[in-house]
């Protein structure tokens, strides 16, 4: 079983609804356990139109899936809870991404893992580092913990 990390986030409707919606379809996915969930945390859209803030988390599952099938997976559980297409960093109903696969370092023109902007993004630290703390970034070489002080201390919310 490989481990995963996703991100999890909406800005539309019902957001912390959407989320767990989300978390339990992932849960009826054949051969894949969500073994721990982030707290839910109110989170400042960045970039794109103006809109609501976001409800984000993290999520740990263990899953038989390889990368490619996971993403596919994510995003039918997107589509089939509403998601419309829309441009970078515009409102979702629910948003997935994965952001760290076992150790597994993959640049495809689909799939980039680890997350590329994991690292500069605090409401993702925020709930990696609640539920893994020692997880590994296998780019920077720093555990979740140590990314989260680093952007906590660096954007000054300490």
């Amino acid at each position: 079983m490989s481990v995963v990390y996703l991100g999890v986030g909406s800005n539309i409707g019902d957001k912390e609804a959407n989320c767990r919606e989300a978390l339990k379809r992932l849960e009826d996915i054949g051969d894949t356990r969500v073994t721990k969930v982030s707290a839910l945390y109110p989170t400042k859209a960045v970039g794109g139109p103006p809109q609501e803030d976001y409800i984000n988390g993290v999520a740990r599952l263990e899953t038989d899936m390889t990368p490619e099938k996971c993403l596919d997976a994510l995003k039918s559980i997107e589509d089939g809870m509403g998601r419309e297409p829309a441009d970078k960093d515009h409102p979702r109903l629910i948003d997935l991404d994965i952001l760290l696969y076992d150790d597994l370092v993959l640049s495809t023109d689909k799939l980039k893992i680890p997350h590329p902007r994991m690292h500069r993004r605090y409401f993702v630290l925020r709930g990696l580092a609640e539920i893994a703390p020692f997880v590994m970034h296998p780019l920077t070489g720093k555990t979740a913990e140590e990314l989260y002080e680093d952007i906590t201390v660096t954007a000054g919310y300490i």
